[in-house]
């Protein structure tokens, strides 16, 4: 009971009077969209009359019929659009006292005090000048006679609650800003076709990819393709690097590579702040060593296209905790931004995050440029020292001798984002010295001996490709324990990484339980979670499960558009995920479902019948479409067949039904920019754990670590990466339904249901504490949500 005197529900906040205008400014971004209906859903939620605010702040200079109020039906179908349905424009006059004033007048009139604004950090201070000033333009208002002193006094505050749009991810303060990871979509995708084209011809290609003061897009980027170079403004190259990319390329292609990729940042500049252009670096390349070279500039392509389900998720939970925070906020609240650290949603006072975007402006401007990584944040310093340690290969002689033998390899079923992992781990293992050994067919190649050692240039090119490329089995460790141990002593294992799902943490923990009878298992054992499902414990999220909602999303959107034109139709579909509800909650929230049925939320007849209703209801209306997702193992008796059925009887004559079963298409494909991102650096953080561990347990000539901190899984809770004993984690597994039992993503159903329009409870606890920027965060906490 104590506990639920703890929390906090949504239902006790109200919007009742309140009036809340929604705008986008600056250049546009896909999610967006997904935004503005999180923002209308949720202020109509709660009571609230909410605004469209057409053409960014020059429709809240104009009036008119720019500032229309919004209906729960307005946003449907707004939710896979790119761009951003309302409207965006650039506005000198709002830079105006004058425009203000008439922006002022326009909001006072229809008594709108509360503004969402999404857009970059230009429109966020314009806000902060716009709540600063309020108080003085009402004045002036009443003086020229166009408000009079009641309106004056009853609106007298502005609250202001901003969420940053920018696919430049150039805001400080958030881990990720909405349309980033679509933008790394649509690059990725390029790169990807690329690459074929290059191959063909042995090409060298330049891409140039946005970013005019920030690095981020082609930082990650070069990460996700394993790009041979990138050039970016925070950390311009070394004087003399023109000569050290040539070397590199040259021995690249001596090395039989027969293509290159080097990304540039379009802001791009040397030490002495002088841009270095695509086409200089061409005809570098074209000069000094006469590769067959091309220069691609991907410009607004990487604006355009449907929101990948990471920035749908990002925009509709920033949306709702934006609603929360101008529900909460008093005359006293600083104007605060919605910002995402890790896991979590937080609230930043705005300015303190704008002061610091232009810290970081200010040191690239006076040759800082250590300090300008440093303060573009911890995720960023990571992807930048993570690429730096996997793109360039010190020559033997400056490599450390470390004589220990590293085995890498994956268990359970394929996950898009293994083979990033184990490049990876292989390529950080070989700089730290190690010798690294690869594992086919996991336990089941192991006990059989498929064990080879494997160099630096032969997990070239394996960032992009999906499945697994060592092979993995579901087979567990315990049958062939003798075999596994004989194995481990003729190789001279000294550590191991294990890349899998549920069956890896089974493994693990088999592993060492073993080590009772088998000298060989006391090393140090590590585990990376890898599983569509994202059901093991240790962690909010497993490598391949962006790649699967990715999938997910883009099926449900083709379906639902198939039904445009036709009758009312309602779609039912089932997901994979065995037991855990992952993939249907987020995929239906990403995907704008009516319904999620999952094996952790039971439901029964009943539950069935009233979503029909609410449907029916629903088909009275504009809306066209229903979607309604089903976790395969939701509920034995409630099958998809069954729901179907009932849904095509109980909607006769209003709606017509169609099922689809996704199957494995889920677990195909190319790994997202996500996965390959989150794999590369979760498995570079696992391996230097590793090194760290053998050399505090070697002891006279072997290693022997027998510690329960000597297996653990890596993984990331809420804000930190943080490595876990995983003989702890048996208490936080229910083994039967192969689940954790606490899911972090179950608070993110009530948002589902809330954007479908029923009512529910909704636990807040976690929302409403305004923090602080923070620099640096304590060493362990580094955030990586974000790629």
């Amino acid at each position: 009971m104590a506990q639920t005197d703890n929390k906090k529900f949504f239902e006790n906040l109200t919007g009742a009077g309140k009036a809340i205008a929604v705008l986008t400014s600056g250049g546009d971004a896909q999610g967006m969209n997904a935004a503005v209906r999180a923002v209308v859903r949720m202020g109509i939620y709660v009571g609230a009359k909410v605004y469209f605010v057409h053409e960014g702040y020059q429709g809240m200079v104009d009036g008119g019929d720019n500032i229309k109020e919004a209906t729960w039906e307005s946003v449907s179908s707004m939710l896979q659009m790119g761009g951003t349905v309302i409207g965006s424009a650039r506005c000198k006059d709002f830079r105006s006292h004058e425009g203000r004033l008439k922006a002022a007048h326009n909001l006072v009139q229809r008594g709108i005090t509360n503004l969402c604004v999404i857009g970059g950090d230009g429109s966020l201070t314009g806000a902060n000048l716009f709540r600063e000033e309020w108080s003085g333009l009402l004045a002036e208002l009443v003086e020229q006679g166009l408000i009079d002193e009641e309106a004056a006094q009853k609106y007298s505050a502005l609250h202001i609650v901003g969420m940053v749009g920018s696919i430049d991810n150039d805001f400080c303060g958030t881990d990720m800003t909405i349309g980033t990871d679509s933008a790394l979509h649509r690059i990725i995708e390029v790169v990807d076709a690329i690459m074929t084209t290059a191959q063909s011809h042995q090409r060298t290609f330049v891409l140039e990819v946005m970013g005019r003061h920030c690095g981020y897009l082609a930082l990650v980027s070069a990460l996700a393709c394993g790009a041979d170079w990138v050039l970016i403004p925070e950390m311009p190259p070394e004087d003399g690097w023109e000569e050290k990319m040539c070397e590199k390329l040259s021995a690249k292609r001596a090395g039989m590579k027969r293509l290159n990729i080097i990304i540039v940042a379009e802001g791009a500049i040397d030490r002495n702040n002088q841009p270095i252009t695509s086409e200089h670096v061409k005809n570098l390349v074209v000069q000094r060593l006469g590769f067959d070279t091309r220069v691609t500039i991907l410009g607004h392509v990487q604006r355009g296209g449907t929101p990948s389900a990471f920035d749908r998720i990002l925009a509709s939970r920033m949306g709702v905790e934006a609603v929360l925070a101008l529900l909460e906020t008093t005359a006293n609240t600083p104007a605060c931004v919605v910002s995402l650290c890790g896991n979590q949603s937080v609230r930043l006072p705005l300015m303190e995050c704008v002061q610091m975007t232009q810290e970081v402006q200010k040191a690239m401007d006076e040759k800082r440029f250590e300090e300008a990584v440093r303060l573009r944040g911890r995720s960023f310093e990571n992807n930048l020292k993570t690429y730096k340690l996997l793109a360039h290969r010190k020559p033997e002689s400056e490599l450390p001798h470390s004589n220990f033998n590293v085995a890498v390899l994956n268990v359970g079923a394929p996950a898009a984002g293994m083979n990033a992992a184990v490049r990876s781990a292989v390529r950080v293992g070989i700089s730290e010295g190690h010798k690294m050994f690869a594992v086919s067919d996991g336990f089941e190649g192991f006990y059989k001996g498929q064990i080879k050692e494997v160099k630096w240039a032969d997990v070239g090119g394996w960032t992009g490709q999906g499945g697994s490329l060592l092979g993995t089995k579901r087979t567990l460790p315990a049958k062939h324990i003798g075999k596994i141990a004989e194995q481990m002593r003729t190789y001279n294992i000294n550590a191991l990484l294990v890349i899998g799902g549920f069956e890896a943490l089974e493994c693990l923990l088999q592993l060492y339980e073993a080590r009772s009878s088998y000298e060989e298992f006391c090393i140090p054992l590590c585990m990376l979670p890898a599983t569509i499902s994202n059901n093991v414990p240790g962690t909010d999220l497993s490598i391949g499960a962006d790649t699967a909602l990715n999938a997910i999303v883009e099926t449900c959107d083709r379906i639902k558009q198939s039904a445009s034109g036709t009758k009312h139709r309602v779609f039912i579909i089932e997901t994979m995920g065995g037991y855990c509800g992952y993939l249907a909650s987020v995929g239906g929230l990403a995907a704008g479902a009516d319904a999620a049925y999952i094996f952790e939320e039971p439901f029964d007849i009943r539950d069935l019948q009233s979503n029909v209703e609410h449907l029916t209801d629903k088909m009275k209306t504009s809306i066209q479409r229903g979607l309604v997702l089903r976790n395969e193992n939701s509920n034995e008796n409630y099958t998809t067949d069954f729901i179907y059925q009932l849904y095509s009887e109980e909607g006769r004559g209003v709606f017509d039904c169609r099922k689809n079963v996704l199957g494995h298409m889920q677990q195909g494909g190319a790994p997202s920019p996500f996965d390959r991102n989150f794999g590369t650096k979760i498995s570079a953080k696992a391996m230097q754990w590793i090194t760290k561990k053998l050399n505090e347990s070697y002891r006279k000539g072997r290693v022997f670590a027998n510690t329960e901190d000597s297996a653990c899984l890596l993984g990331m809770r809420r804000r930190a990466m943080v490595f876990q004993p995983v003989v702890q984690l048996k208490d936080e597994t229910d083994f039967i339904h192969r689940i954790p039992k606490e899911q972090w993503w179950l608070k993110l159903r009530p948002l589902m249901k809330i954007l479908a329009k029923y009512k529910t409870s909704y636990d807040v606890s976690d929302s409403g504490q305004l923090e602080h920027v923070v620099l640096n965060r304590p060493k362990e906490s580094e955030a990586m949500a974000a790629i």
